[in-house]
């Protein structure tokens, strides 16, 4: 039998307790690395996707020869990365001739492959390449805008998953409240075809109009490049609807009849049928009745002597 250790070092509890499943998720950690063979291109740019991940990322530098996501067996070595590091996202850089510069962007459930998009880098350029203000330039941490441009986003099957992807790969952290000031980038993707992409990163410039609401100029600061979606692989039904799970600790119960208001707090409705009033008979037992028949007995008593004498004297 397989023996079960525990931690004894409160520094161990910690990093397991952090690697248990929670009910609300805390941001997913990206796990970037290199194929068997890589390009000058493909080097910068997993450089500047770990730049734009850089607090919520992991990048190995060396050479992974029995990583192959797409092959049978393949996965092996990446599931066991993505349990040692507790990654959930990963890119995978990989150049051949028949593939050339080649990004593989993936999810994990459970440390199990979920689902794979292979797409193909083109006209790449750089953060360094542009021209701009550096105090423009978006900080680390902050919560992004995405922007998706085309029909190709709702119609085409591989956009669509593409979409689903970047989303959960540059997004972050989820949360309920959001700060208007703390956002200074946006995610353009541009589908220029079917199988193209344009994808760049913009900075948030906002100017006087005028008025309350200020005026927003994009400032383009890189990277920007062309995706061109080449193989993708849509998670399994059943592994798809485990995965979607919420608990039910998470799930409020609607509240039927009950809104709420900014001035009046918790307002609810009451609905009451018609009473029908005229239509209802009284019961027997109600308190008019009994008065009525108390005095009609009172009234016969006092009659009933009167009637006796005028029988006797009537003798």
């Amino acid at each position: 039998m397989m023996r079960i250790k525990t931690p004894t070092k409160k520094r161990i509890k910690r990093e397991l307790d952090k690697r248990a499943p929670k009910l609300i998720e805390t941001g997913k950690k990206t796990l970037i690395l290199h194929g068997t063979k890589t390009s000058n291109v493909l080097n910068a740019v997993l450089a500047e996707i770990y730049h734009l991940k850089r607090d919520n990322a992991i990048k190995y530098t060396k050479k992974n020869d029995n990583v192959r996501p797409f092959e049978s067996g393949g996965e092996t070595s990446l599931e066991f990365f993505s349990l040692k590091t507790d990654c959930s996202l990963f890119v995978l850089g990989t150049h051949s001739k028949k593939r050339p510069n080649n990004l593989v962007l993936g999810r994990t459930y459970d440390h199990h492959l979920y689902d794979l998009v292979e797409v193909g880098v083109e006209n790449f350029k750089s953060t360094e390449s542009f021209s701009y203000d550096k105090k423009l330039a978006p900080h680390i941490g902050s919560k992004p805008l995405f922007a998706f441009i085309g029909e190709g986003f709702e119609s085409v099957e591989e956009l669509k998953h593409l979409k689903e992807v970047l989303l959960d790969l540059f997004r972050g952290e989820v949360v309920k409240n959001l700060n208007l000031a703390g956002i200074d980038r946006v995610y353009l993707c541009t589908a220029m075809s079917p199988t193209k992409v344009f994808f760049t990163q913009c900075a948030i410039r906002l100017k006087k109009s005028g008025t309350t609401v200020p005026r927003i100029e994009l400032v383009e600061v890189g990277p920007s490049m062309d995706f061109v979606v080449r193989r993708h692989r849509l998670p399994d039904e059943g592994v798809k609807k485990q995965a979607m799970k919420t608990a039910p600790e998470s799930t409020k119960k609607k509240e039927k009849n009950v809104k709420g208001d900014v001035i009046e707090g918790k307002v609810g409705k009451i609905y009451i049928p018609d009473q029908k009033v005229g239509s209802v008979p009284l019961p027997n037992r109600a308190k008019g009745v009994k008065r009525e028949r108390r005095e009609a007995k009172m009234n016969n008593e006092a009659h009933e002597p009167a009637e006796k004498k005028q029988k006797e004297d009537s003798d």
